[in-house]
């Protein structure tokens, strides 16, 4: 078995999503230069941080964080590339369990009930196959022990790309394009609202607002990586 599986590593090589090299037997999806050298946030230690702040006045929630710095031309650009338009679902899984097992940890997130992944319109699901937030919220799940539901929330009209977009357009964009499914049967419930990055919260803001339907729920957001800093 040893030997079958080296001589498919030679046809079909094991490669790091984030700097192309070949992978070791003991790494996966990241090699170990790469995955030490991720570019964290650690948002989750403090309520305050920017993700939180940045809906301050806007929608009521109880914590925001995200796992990583974006920036142009950066590791993590190379891996949420890979992962939206590369048809790399494990770096989602493999990105949204190493976060699920530092907010496993956290006050604010750990006492959740279930994870709702933002969810694509069924056109664009069909083209890509897979909702990327999707499978970072598998990932979460798996750290964190808690389920995902991604039935919960429905986008309902198929929007553009919020990239190169104004705040205020992307505003515009994703205004009123959710519902929720069954609200009242999660009256109470504490959820992890999840998406894989955050610039102005636009998407994430009218996803919070169509939630906000349910009775006395409570609302977190974690998201991969971060843009706007």
């Amino acid at each position: 078995m040893i030997f079958i599986s080296d001589f498919i590593s030679l046809i079909f090589p094991r490669i790091c999503a984030g700097c192309g090299n070949s992978l070791w037997k003991t790494e996966e999806v990241l090699c170990h230069f790469c995955l030490y050298h991720l570019p964290k946030t650690n948002f989750h230690h403090d309520l305050e941080n920017p993700v939180t702040r940045l809906f301050w006045g806007r929608v009521p929630m109880e914590a925001g964080a995200a796992f990583l710095y974006f920036n142009k031309g950066n590791s993590v650009q190379r891996l949420v590339h890979q992962l939206k338009y590369k048809g790399r679902k494990d770096v989602g899984i493999f990105l949204g369990g190493q976060y699920g097992h530092a907010l496993k940890y956290a006050p604010h997130f750990n006492t959740a009930d279930v994870i709702v992944p933002v969810p694509l319109h069924k056109k664009r699901y069909l083209q890509r196959g897979y909702n990327q937030s999707e499978q970072l919220a598998l990932g979460l799940a798996g750290a964190m022990n808690i389920p995902v539901n991604r039935h919960l929330l429905t986008r309902t009209k198929a929007t553009e790309t919020q990239t190169r977009k104004s705040r205020f357009s992307r505003y515009q964009n994703v205004n009123e394009i959710f519902t929720v499914n069954a609200p009242h049967d999660w009256k109470g419930k504490h959820m992890i609202l999840v998406d894989d990055v955050i610039t102005t919260g636009a998407t994430l803001e009218s996803c919070i607002q169509a939630l906000n339907v349910i009775p006395d729920v409570k609302i977190s957001i974690a998201c991969i990586a971060t843009a706007m800093i």
